[in-house]
């Protein structure tokens, strides 16, 4: 399956400003690193942030809908439709959870497999990429990209 009209209507090509800046190459690394990712998800027939979905309900048994929303940064409208989508793929269930029974949202078996295969191939792909550096190195650069990340936040 060729993922190429997938991916340009995610990535379209970017411009050159300077293509030995590291800014650029920074960028370019990050849309190669986020299409590698996506090749799992498209081979089962899921879409680009549905990983995000299947990340959160791992790490949060029972989250609320209103939860796994503001989780996502999405408004509980816009996270619907993918809701539905994955539950109607046996991904996704509503449960009731605790001694309540409070309706929340849960991995099915099917949901939990995909989410080891996701966590494989994203571990996998880290490994690869920071093979070649020490520990020091490794700890360098992930403070380095945390130190970005906070700054382009507040931008």
């Amino acid at each position: 399956m060729s993922l190429d009209p997938v991916l340009k209507s995610i990535y379209p090509p970017m411009t050159k400003p300077e293509a030995r800046s590291t800014l650029y190459r920074l960028i370019e690394a990050g849309q190669l690193a986020h299409k590698a990712l996506l090749v799992p998800l498209l081979d089962r027939g899921l879409e680009a942030g549905d990983d995000a979905v299947i990340f959160v309900l791992h790490a949060e048994l029972g989250a609320s809908e209103a939860a796994l929303a503001e989780h996502l940064g999405l408004e509980p409208e816009a996270l619907q439709p993918r809701l539905q989508r994955l539950i109607e793929r046996d991904i996704v269930a509503r449960q009731a959870i605790g001694p309540d029974l409070t309706e929340g949202l849960a991995l099915t078996e099917r949901g939990a497999r995909i989410r080891e295969v996701l966590a494989a191939n994203w571990e996998q792909l880290e490994e690869a990429l920071f093979a070649d550096l020490d520990t020091k190195k490794r700890k360098g650069l992930t403070k380095a990209l945390k130190r970005f990340v906070e700054l382009l936040r507040l931008a």
